[in-house]
């Protein structure tokens, strides 16, 4: 018989169909024909006057309504389909369908993670006595939500008397109950636990609304049992209070998480909490209601809708990572404020500081050809490249100086920030003055960097012709440099790449500090008493500012400048022969280039195409950076830009009416 359904179930025969609906059939077979039986409600047409209707009536209704005046046309094959329900509905568990469709079973994002990818690549079976794990193969077209939902009441009551006759009516209330028992353990157990329970306001705790389930789920149980309509009202309004009370102090967690650090993981657990107690109030406006089935029915669509929800990954990473997202790049925001400069004083400031910055490249270029001068392989000569930017950007950091190129990735979310402040004039006026503030200042940390990195690259060597008789740069890697940087090769691009490194590692700071502060660590070392003991109660807090200030900028100076020297050289063993280029260092590399070859080559084309891709190099750098830094600071913020129009003729205005102020800062006003 079974042979037979494949068979007739392919050319969509619902005489066939019914024919194989087999009471006695194995606990597979009788599954495998309920599934076959919706996938016809699905798919099968039964005329070309339905097809033709489907515009008014979804396909599904339409064969459901047919199903059931052919079934009320042939008592047989009605006794034979409510015979196969019944026995699902005796052999199947059902509780798992009401308490665990569309929760994880362990309330942890990872575990969530590889279950839907294994949902996504493993084919499902309906050998199962699960009702829970059948729903999934019974419904797995999203589409099914939207006509369950279109089912009116007549439908509906023809369709209750097929699944569930009078001598069976309550046959659904049993499972759950006990679902309903089962979800308000889980709640209870979840709200009481640490990792929870330490990040909710206190004051909505203090009622104690999850201790308090267990003994509150009980007395409406009882009173539902006893059929006794006061104790029920009342058991009913204790227990809508509580969960009230619960649904409350779970809100409070993301308030907390905002000010002490982010952790996908609460997230993902207050977001299944919170879905549990929607499931919770599901339960018990099914159980208590006079006429179940309407309820019932939109139960199974919202079962549908979170089964399918639950396959989705982005879904689960957009919606549990984008809390972090904003975290982070708030983090960066805050950070980035630093590097933006609105009057003369701080104009000069920048360009201080990033003079200072110049002061170290210099160095760093030197030590980059010794590194290369050594001959290691591939990956320790990344590697050393790579400590020697990270130390040298860390230098930069503790002197206070900067490298123009970190300042996009930071500045981006503080932009962001602003653009959501556009929607009146006074706001788009004040964005496009950041914009010239912020173009402003990547102008003069470009100059200060360059500045300096220079003239001092080129008196290196200079000394060293005249001590040793030879530059510190030879003319074979002179030549190499001239080379490599020549707009005409792939320089931009390996530009646009090591822009994208820039973005990283500001990611990583943020990610870092977020870390930091989520776990108190500043708290740690200024109170554990090992550290106490060893540093002392006042070095010890003051290391905890000082890493609590530090933390940021470490981590991305660190993690970028190894980003520089390893990525390159770990990508070359899968055969990508990507560099990176950065405008600093590259200026450096050219001004070595000019003092091992002499002032001559300055006049020569390779010099200048060299000058033209290190422009080209500068703008990538901070173009990629803040682009990918500004996406994720506007999606994180839920920022949608409708009126891109209306911002760039704000510009453009600014642009023509006002020049000087993208590149000056404005005149200090008389007192």
């Amino acid at each position: 018989m079974a042979g037979r359904l494949f068979q007739h179930a392919a050319a969509w025969d619902l005489t066939a169909l019914l024919n194989a609906a087999d009471p006695k059939a194995s606990l597979p077979a009788r599954n495998l024909w309920l599934a076959r039986l919706l996938e016809w409600l699905r798919h099968a047409p039964t005329s070309r006057e339905d097809e033709r209707a489907a515009d008014a009536t979804p396909l599904p209704l339409l064969r459901l309504k047919h199903l059931l005046n052919v079934l009320e046309r042939h008592p047989e094959h009605q006794a034979a389909v409510r015979g196969v329900i019944a026995r699902c509905w005796t052999e199947l568990n059902a509780i798992g369908l009401f308490a665990d469709v569309g929760f994880a079973p362990r309330m942890a994002l990872w575990g969530e993670v590889f279950h839907r990818l294994r949902l996504r690549v493993l084919p499902g079976t309906v050998d199962t006595t699960e009702l829970g794990e059948l729903f999934a193969q019974l419904f797995p077209d999203s589409a099914d939500e939207a006509w369950l939902r279109r089912i009116d009441a007549p439908l509906l009551a023809r369709l209750q008397a097929l699944m569930f006759p009078a001598q069976d009516a309550d046959g659904w209330r049993g499972p759950m109950r006990d679902a309903f028992t089962v979800l308000i353990s889980t709640v209870r157990a979840a709200g009481l636990s640490g990792p929870l329970r330490l990040r909710m306001g206190t004051e909505t705790l203090a009622g104690h609304p999850f201790a308090q389930l267990a003994r509150a789920s009980e007395q409406f149980l009882d009173a539902l049992d006893a059929r006794d309509d006061t104790a029920l009202r009342q058991a009913l309004q204790l227990l809508r209070a509580l969960l009230d009370q619960c649904r409350g102090a779970v809100q409070s967690v993301p308030e907390h998480l905002e000010t002490y650090g982010v952790s996908v993981d609460i997230i993902f657990d207050v977001e299944q909490l919170t879905e549990r107690l929607r499931r919770i109030e599901s339960l018990m406006d099914c159980l208590v209601a006079p006429e179940p089935a309407p309820r019932l029915l939109a139960l199974t669509a919202d079962l549908v809708r979170v089964t399918h929800e639950r396959r989705s990954l982005r879904t689960l990473f957009a919606r549990h990572y984008s809390l972090l997202a904003r975290k982070v790049a708030e983090r960066s925001a805050e950070t980035g404020e630093h590097y933006i400069t609105r009057d003369r004083d701080e104009y000069r400031g920048m360009l201080r500081r990033a003079a200072g910055g110049g002061v170290v490249i210099a160095g760093t270029t030197f030590a980059k050809f010794a590194v290369m001068a050594l001959g290691l392989s591939a990956f320790w000569a990344g590697f050393w490249a790579g400590a020697n930017y990270a130390l040298s950007f860390v230098i930069i950091h503790l002197l206070h100086w900067t490298v123009a190129t970190k300042q996009p990735a930071m500045t981006a979310p503080a932009m962001a920030h602003k653009l959501s402040q556009i929607g009146t004039d006074e706001g788009l006026a004040g964005f496009v003055d950041e914009v010239a503030h912020l173009v402003r200042s990547q102008v003069a940390g470009i100059l200060g960097n360059l500045a300096l990195v220079t003239p001092l690259v080129l008196l290196g060597q200079g000394a060293a012709w005249l001590l040793a008789g030879a530059p510190l740069v030879g003319a074979k890697d002179a030549h190499y440099v001239l080379h490599s940087l020549n707009v005409l090769g792939p320089s931009w691009l390996y530009a646009a790449f090591t822009g994208v490194l820039l973005f990283s590692s500001s990611l990583i700071a943020g990610w870092a500090e977020n870390w930091f502060v989520f776990h108190r660590l500043d708290s740690a070392i200024a109170w554990n008493p090992r550290i106490v003991a060893r540093l002392g109660p006042v070095r010890a807090q003051a290391w905890a500012a000082w890493w609590r200030h530090n933390i940021s900028g470490m981590t991305a100076n660190i993690s970028l400048g190894l980003m520089l020297g390893l990525v390159p050289a770990l990508l070359q063993f899968v055969a990508l022969p990507v560099e990176v280029r950065h405008v600093t260092l590259s200026t450096g590399q050219l001004a070595a280039a000019v003092g091992a070859l002499g002032p001559g080559i300055a006049l020569t084309a390779p010099f200048w195409l060299c000058v033209l891709g290190i422009a080209g190099t500068g703008v990538l750098n901070l173009a990629v950076s803040f682009a990918l830094a500004f996406r994720v600071a506007l999606r994180s913020r839920g920022i949608q830009l409708a009126d891109r129009a209306r911002v760039r003729r704000a510009i453009w205005e600014r642009l023509r009416t006002s020049p000087r102020s993208f590149f000056l800062p404005p005149a200090a006003p008389r007192a």
